[in-house]
């Protein structure tokens, strides 16, 4: 569910924008977008750290699995990802509208992404740049030190599993997951870092559309 709607957020725009042939967009729609895109990026964030939390648990303790793993923990895991992401991304959001901007802007990417809407701004974004960076960074890096320490524990269990088939089957459950936090952290960071502090380049956009659509 969050990756259809984190995905529908765009890309129905874009093709909406493809067969009528504008590319306008309304401050309120700017506004709408920005917030849902936050909100489903974060909460997918979050969930995907639940998800390797999951395999750690499935790899180093599979014998108390369904003790830990029950349906109960599963669930309020799933509403705490969500009850992050909703104030997160509604602050993130609101911080905006304290900014004044021109009345007619260009921007390259085919969604707004903070950095770029920040730079748009007519108006001082010292503080709300303090706000959005910190806030990004930690929704973004503290879900990701949660990540790597479950797969640190993961990885160094394998050498106590004694079977050789026990010995990649780690690696079998992890790889898929593993593979779209890489390019979900991987392109996520680039698209950030790049539109931040240069103009978008034919790189950022491929790593865009990566980004917001591949992954999902």
């Amino acid at each position: 569910f969050a990756d259809i709607c984190f995905t529908s957020t765009t890309i129905f725009k874009m093709l909406w924008n493809i067969q009528i042939q504008s590319k306008v967009i309304t401050y309120e729609g700017c506004l709408m977008q920005v917030y849902f895109l936050i909100l489903f990026a974060v909460s997918d964030i979050f969930l995907l750290t639940v998800m390797a939390y999951d395999h750690f648990v499935a790899t180093c303790h599979p014998l108390k699995y369904l003790v830990i793993m029950n349906p109960q923990l599963c669930g309020l895991l799933t509403l705490e990802s969500w009850c992050i992401s909703v104030p997160g991304s509604l602050l993130e959001t609101l911080m905006f509208l304290r900014l004044s901007f021109c009345t007619n802007m260009d921007i390259l990417p085919f969604f707004w992404a903070l950095p770029q809407v920040l730079k748009l701004a007519c108006s001082d974004t010292l503080i709300d740049n303090i706000v959005v960076y910190s806030a990004t960074g930690s929704m973004a890096m503290i879900p990701f030190h949660g990540i790597l320490s479950s797969y640190y524990q993961i990885v160094s269990s394998i050498p106590s599993i004694s079977s050789a088939v026990g010995k990649t089957k780690p690696f079998t459950t992890c790889g898929s997951h593993f593979s779209v936090v890489s390019l979900f952290y991987g392109t996520g960071l680039g698209v950030d870092l790049t539109s931040a502090g240069t103009s978008p380049s034919r790189t950022s956009l491929v790593a865009s559309v990566k980004y917001t659509i591949v992954t999902h």
